[in-house]
């Protein structure tokens, strides 16, 4: 297992619509699209050896910051951003209605 990863950082990649932490040989990331002013997040990766370590948690808040920054509502197209949302009420007015 792979041990800390709060101090890596969670790259945005804009151009591919994805935001990424990668550790050693391992790459954890974040799909989205955009249309008009609402985020769409589908999919949520983290690789079996990275798990356990908060990372699918990182790449969702570093999401939700972006969408804020970005005045963007959030569309939790993936069930783990939608089960983020209900455990951190602070980005609750971020979802789209």
């Amino acid at each position: 297992m792979i041990q800390n990863s709060t101090s890596t950082p969670v790259h945005h990649l804009p151009k591919q619509l994805r935001f990424e932490l990668q550790l050693a040989e391992a790459t954890a990331y974040l799909d989205y699209t955009l249309a008009e002013q609402h985020m769409t997040i589908h999919h949520t990766f983290v690789p079996a050896e990275l798990r356990g370590q908060s990372i699918a948690g990182q790449l969702a808040q570093a999401a939700f910051d972006y969408a804020r920054k970005s005045e963007l509502k959030v569309i939790p197209a993936c069930s783990y951003i939608g089960v983020y949302a209900q455990r951190h009420p602070s980005v609750a007015d971020l979802l789209a209605k």
